[in-house]
């Protein structure tokens, strides 16, 4: 079954190539993932969105892109050449991007293993003061 979302385009075609998600093309591209929309304005990609449906109080579900196969490779191309002027926070190529990406996730498991500590001797300190007692 192909990743094909609704879209304002007719489907022309079965055999129509599947459209790329963000995994593929943040790999293609060396960009990453969040800043994928913005390149893809950039470099006139099609892009068919899914879900952000609204959740009332709650927010709103999480928006889902696929792009287009032939606008990503060619993107790709001009991407590489330096045609598409793209900051280099946003890219996974460059020293400020990979810091960028992997920064964060390096600080939310810092924090996951503080949290985690504190629980832990929290439950030893109660223990310890039930033997003790």
């Amino acid at each position: 079954m192909p990743r094909t979302p609704d879209s304002e385009e007719p489907a022309s075609d079965q055999d129509e190539e599947p459209w790329l998600g963000s995994d593929e093309v943040s790999a293609l591209w060396q960009v990453r993932e969040h800043w994928l929309p913005s390149v893809a304005r950039l470099a006139d990609v099609r892009v068919r969105t899914y879900g952000g449906e609204s959740r009332g109080t709650w927010g709103a579900a999480p928006t889902f892109y696929d792009y287009h196969p032939g606008d990503a490779r060619r993107a790709a191309t001009a991407v590489a050449e330096g045609r598409v002027d793209i900051p280099s926070g946003w890219r996974l190529d460059t020293p400020g991007g990979r810091l960028a990406e992997y920064g964060g996730l390096f600080a939310f498991r810092l924090g996951c293993l503080a949290f985690l500590a504190s629980v832990l001797f929290g439950v030893w300190m109660l223990v310890h003061e039930l033997v003790s007692s």
